[in-house]
């Protein structure tokens, strides 16, 4: 569908015309969702793909996002207490804008050109990562990311997080990069980022609704898929504790840079 027909409501009855086989991949992206939140953030970078491939693509943003939130209240559940709150308001702001920004991109902007610059931002941040890991090691601790460079550079992921997650909902690899890059521990940056996108996401919807990507349809689909999330969360939940730092840190930009190509190569 061309953005320029988005309308203040969407046709999803298209989404009930799945086969068992389509909603099946679609209960296993649920699962993978409910397991990144809790083990390898980025992962679900795949969920989206297999959103965008079984659903129309606007459309699934839409039923993804519930989905996305559910897995957000799980993760909250098991790693608040591991939450670095000094790094998410520093983030919000940015943020904020960069919400605005998507969905302002979002009226005008076709799929392909949405999938391109999502995954070439994806990549990018990847590569810098990865450059600057191996240039300087660690950074600081997070609470002394307080410098001009550092303010600068969180304001600067932060408009991209809210921009790529609410055009795409894949804001989750550009702020895996944020998070490694400022030096966090596997449990602080999985609290700090379980918080972040339960706060973001929820504050998504009245953009998404208005968009018509959240409709009646929509919800039912999500409250079939939803109970998929729960076994992938449990099995994250079990998994992060079998997986070293240095492995953790692998996966997540792994998960980054095939969540870019897959949105290059669509």
């Amino acid at each position: 569908m061309s953005a320029h027909n988005i309308g203040p409501r969407m046709d999803t009855m298209t989404l009930w015309h799945i086969t068992g086989w389509e909603f099946a991949a679609l209960a296993g992206a649920a699962l993978l969702v409910g397991f990144s939140k809790t083990a390898v953030s980025g992962a679900n970078t795949v969920s989206l793909a297999v959103f965008a491939a079984v659903l129309p693509a606007r459309a699934s943003t839409g039923v993804l996002l519930p989905i996305l939130i559910a897995g957000d209240v799980l993760a909250v559940l098991t790693y608040r207490r591991h939450a670095h709150w000094p790094t998410l308001w520093r983030l919000f702001p940015a943020v904020a804008a960069g919400v605005v920004l998507g969905t302002l991109f979002l009226v005008w902007a076709d799929d392909g050109v949405v999938r391109t610059s999502i995954g070439a931002i994806l990549l990018m941040m990847a590569a810098v990562t990865v450059w600057r890991r191996r240039a300087a090691g660690r950074e600081d601790d997070p609470d002394a990311v307080t410098t001009r460079s550092g303010r600068l550079k969180a304001r600067s992921y932060g408009v991209l997080g809210g921009f790529t997650t609410m055009v795409a909902n894949a804001g989750g690899p550009v702020m895996s990069m944020y998070l490694l890059s400022a030096g966090f521990r596997k449990l602080g940056f999985l609290g700090t980022s379980a918080f972040f996108f339960l706060i973001v996401n929820t504050s998504k919807v009245p953009f998404s609704a208005g968009l018509g990507l959240i409709d009646r349809s929509s919800l039912l689909l999500d409250a079939a898929l939803v109970l998929f999330v729960v076994p992938g969360a449990l099995l994250g939940t079990w998994a992060v504790t079998r997986i070293n730092q240095r492995l953790f840190e692998q996966l997540v930009i792994a998960a980054t840079v095939v969540g870019g190509l897959q949105l290059l190569l669509r």
